[in-house]
């Protein structure tokens, strides 16, 4: 049986591994533990736009291929936008990592399960959109492990892992129209 795992330890411990990578979270709960794991701008934090993380990570690995882009999603997001899998595995954007948080539920709006609650597999679902490389860890020890074999190696690749259920703490009062402009600013050339 698989820990229960918690999405602040396990964003922590995709936070420790990153150096100069840009980083999409998606709405609601995967921002703000992004932000509790450690604000930089080259963290891009999703407003009103459930389900296209992945989209805009995937546009950026593609208009930049020498650099690295991880995504935080919720599973309800991925949910929204399964088509997004499919142009990713097609794009093959090779240093693309896309982290599923599965709690089945949509967490943020009250906890209504959702179709990863009962019977729908996400890991299945990216390898049969063709993501090449696909993780499912049971451990905390296990994701980060992929995470660091994520971010060493060729992508694009996707980790699902089951989370509790549950709200982040921590909450922020971001402008968005700053924080897209100090990304911006971060990543110009």
């Amino acid at each position: 049986m698989a820990e229960e795992m918690d999405r602040l330890d396990l964003t922590r411990r995709v936070r420790a591994h990153l150096t100069d990578e840009a980083v999409f979270a998606g709405i609601g709960n995967a921002g703000f533990d992004l932000f509790a794991a450690g604000d930089r701008p080259r963290n891009f934090y999703m407003f009103g736009s459930m389900g296209l993380a992945s989209s805009l990570g995937l546009g950026y690995a593609l208009a930049r291929p020498d650099e690295r882009v991880v995504v935080l999603e919720g599973e309800g997001s991925v949910l929204m936008n399964l088509g997004s899998l499919a142009t990713i595995a097609r794009m093959r954007p090779r240093r693309y990592l896309l982290v599923i948080m599965d709690n089945g539920s949509y967490a943020l709006t009250g906890s209504q399960r959702n179709a990863a609650a009962d019977v729908t597999d996400m890991a299945a679902i990216a390898r049969g959109a063709g993501i090449p490389h696909i993780a499912t860890p049971r451990t905390a020890e296990a994701f980060e492990r992929a995470v660091v074999d994520a971010l060493g190696g060729d992508g694009p690749a996707v980790i699902v892992v089951k989370i509790a259920d549950g709200n982040s703490a921590a909450r922020h009062s971001w402008d968005p129209v700053h924080l897209k402009h100090r990304f911006m600013a971060k990543i110009a050339r």
